[in-house]
C-alpha cells in the first residue's frame, strides 16, 4: 500500500507531537511492507529528498509562520501528492485537514486524523480558532476516514458532526535504562533531584505557573524528601513570542529553574532516566506523547485533570487542578514525600507498553486503512 502523508513538520529530531507520531507510525508502517512518502515542511529539515528507516522524506517550500506554514505547505503538498497516485492521502491535524475536500475532488481517497481540538488552544486569537473550527468540520465531512487519537477526541466528533471516528491512539517504545548522565553535568542537575516536563514553550503547556509552583515550594513551609531540588523544562519555541520571553526571563531569576532547550536522542533518554518527578501542567492535550514518554522511564509522574490526561490512566491522586498554581504546589509536595518502588515503576512499564505498543497501534491504522481504500 503507498501512503502520502501530510499535516507535520517532519522528523526525525523536529519538536511535537504529531512529528513524533508519524516518525513512530510510518517506521512501522514501513516495516509492514508500506511504501510511505512523507511531505515535510523546508524551514524545519534537511533540504533534498531523502530516506529515513524506509521512509521517503519530501520536502516542500513555505514560510515559518504559525499563521500560514501549515495551510500553504498543506496545498501544495496534495498537489504534488496527486501525481505520485497514493492508496491513500493521509492528513494530520484539524489545519490541513481543511484540504481534504481538494484531495477527495482531485480523486484521491483521504484520510485524516484528528489530534485534538487546536482552537482549545491558548496560542489563537479568536479569528484563528473559528478557522480552525471550520477546518475541522471540512476535514471530518470530505475525509473518507477519520482517525481519533483519544476517546476524548471521537467523543466530540460524534457530538458535533455525528460520525463515529476510529480510536488509534499514540505510541511510544520502552526505553532502555540510561546511566550517562552528560547532559546532567551541563545544567547542574542532580539524578532523582529534580522535578521534569517536557513540551513546545507555549501558553497552553502551562509552564508559568508550573514555574510559580515550583518557587513556590522553595519558598514555604513544604518539606521535600532530599535536598537541591530543581526545576528542568525541556523544549523550545517554533516561534520565538511573549509567553516564551517571558518564561525564559522568569527563569533567569533563579538558578533552580532550567531551560535545556529541545532535546533528542541521548540526551532526552539522560534527562527522562534520572528525573525525580514529571509534571505535565497542560490546559490542552490531544494524547500528550510526552506523558506517555516519562511513564516508559518509570518515572513517578503528575499531571493537570484536564480529560486527555485522565484518559491514559494515572494511579488516583495523581491529578491537579489544571491552572491551580495551589493544587500544583500541594500534589508536588505530596507526591515527592510518597515511596515511588521498584515495582510501581515496573507495573507502570507494563501498564504502558501494553496499551500505547507502536507496532499493535501501525497494525490497527493498517487495517483501517485498508478499509478505507476498500470503501468498507
Amino acid at each position: 500500500m503507498k501512503i502520502v502523508a501530510t499535516g507535520c513538520r517532519g522528523f526525525p529530531g523536529v519538536q511535537g507531537g504529531v512529528e513524533k507520531h508519524c516518525e513512530k507510525l510510518y517506521t512501522h508502517l514501513a516495516q509492514f511492507g508500506c511504501e510511505i512518502i512523507v511531505f515535510t515542511r523546508k524551514p524545519y529539515v534537511d533540504a533534498g529528498v531523502h530516506t529515513y528507516k524506509s521512509v521517503t522524506l519530501v520536502p516542500v517550500s513555505c514560510p515559518r509562520n504559525k499563521y500560514f506554514e501549515a495551510t500553504i505547505h498543506t496545498f501544495v503538498s496534495i498537489l504534488k501528492a496527486k501525481r505520485l497516485k497514493p492508496d491513500i492521502l493521509h492528513i494530520h491535524a484539524i489545519g490541513p485537514s481543511m484540504f481534504a475536500f481538494l484531495a477527495r475532488a482531485m480523486g484521491m481517497k483521504v484520510l485524516v486524523t484528528n489530534h485534538g481540538a487546536d482552537y482549545k488552544r491558548k496560542k489563537w486569537p479568536l479569528p484563528a480558532k473559528m478557522f480552525l473550527q471550520f477546518c475541522e468540520m471540512i476535514g471530518v465531512k470530505f475525509a473518507h476516514g477519520v482517525i481519533a487519537i483519544s476517546d476524548n477526541i471521537a467523543d466530540d466528533l460524534r457530538q458535533k458532526y455525528h460520525i463515529n471516528a476510529a480510536v488509534i491512539p499514540n505510541g511510544v517504545e520502552i526505553p532502555e535504562p540510561v546511566e550517562t548522565d552528560e547532559i546532567l553535568e551541563k545544567y547542574g542537575l542532580i539524578k532523582k533531584r529534580y522535578i521534569l516536563s517536557v513540551g513546545r514553550l507555549v501558553p497552553e503547556k502551562g509552564f508559568d505557573y508550573l514555574i510559580g509552583a515550583f518557587n513556590a515550594l522553595k519558598d514555604t513551609s513544604h518539606k521535600l524528601r532530599g535536598e537541591n531540588w530543581k526545576l528542568a523544562i525541556v523544549g523550545s519555541s517554533d516561534h520565538e513570542d511573549r509567553y516564551s520571553l517571558s518564561l525564559k526571563e522568569e527563569a533567569e531569576k533563579s538558578s533552580n529553574v532550567i531551560f535545556t532547550g529541545f532535546l533528542t536522542g541521548q540526551s532526552l533518554s539522560e534527562i527522562y532516566s534520572h528525573a525525580g518527578l514529571f509534571v505535565l501542567p497542560s490546559y490542552h492535550e490531544g494524547l500528550p506523547i510526552s506523558l506517555l514518554e516519562a511513564m516508559s522511564y518509570g518515572i513517578s509522574c503528575i499531571a493537570s485533570d484536564i480529560p486527555a490526561n485522565q484518559s491514559i490512566e494515572l494511579s488516583k491522586g495523581r491529578f491537579f487542578k489544571a491552572g491551580d498554581t495551589g493544587s500544583l504546589v500541594e500534589k508536588i509536595s505530596e507526591i515527592l514525600n510518597m515511596d515511588w518502588t521498584d515495582e510501581d515503576r515496573k507495573k507502570q512499564i507494563k501498564f504502558i507498553s501494553e496499551k500505547y505498543n507502536w507496532d499493535k497501534i501501525a497494525k490497527e491504522t493498517l487495517t483501517y486503512c485498508k478499509k478505507v481504500v476498500a470503501g468498507v
